[in-house]
């Protein structure tokens, strides 16, 4: 497995290589960074704690831990509500990126791969440029 680079902000956080190449900066919150996964096939989500060094969410401070719980909650709620999801999955995997990022996904009955997971499933799919600038502008409005 060939190791990505880290890339650095202003404010010496690093974000994964892989999460800066599979995934689009939304909005920076108090404790994360929103992404966009470049994949159209769910709408799914990513959020980042700007937190070095860290692969856990019990490695965060009990005050960064309640502030995820917020940014997720808060994420999960506006993804409901624009994507008319069945179900939202939430999950912090990181077995192959290890830097503590957590996914929300909307899952949706018939989607690619409903029920089953969607890790390893197929090929992700590009957005076209005008459906994702649609989602985007659709998701910072119900946040």
């Amino acid at each position: 497995m060939r190791k990505c680079k880290r890339r650095r902000s202003l404010q010496g956080f690093e974000l994964d290589g892989r999460l800066a190449r599979d995934s689009e900066l939304l909005i920076k919150f108090g404790l994360t960074q929103l992404r966009l996964q470049n994949d159209r096939r769910w709408p799914w989500l990513v959020l980042v704690p700007q937190r070095n060094g860290l692969s856990e969410i019990f490695d965060l401070t009990p005050l960064d831990q309640a502030l995820l719980t917020f940014e997720t909650n808060l994420v999960a709620t506006a993804l409901k509500k624009v994507t008319g999801a069945t179900k939202i999955n939430i999950g912090a995997l990181g077995n192959i990126v290890r830097q503590l990022h957590v996914h929300v996904i909307a899952r949706t009955e018939g989607d690619a791969n409903w029920p089953g997971p969607i890790w390893g499933h197929g090929t992700a799919e590009a957005y076209d440029t005008q459906e994702k600038q649609i989602f985007i502008r659709r998701i910072l409005e119900a946040l």
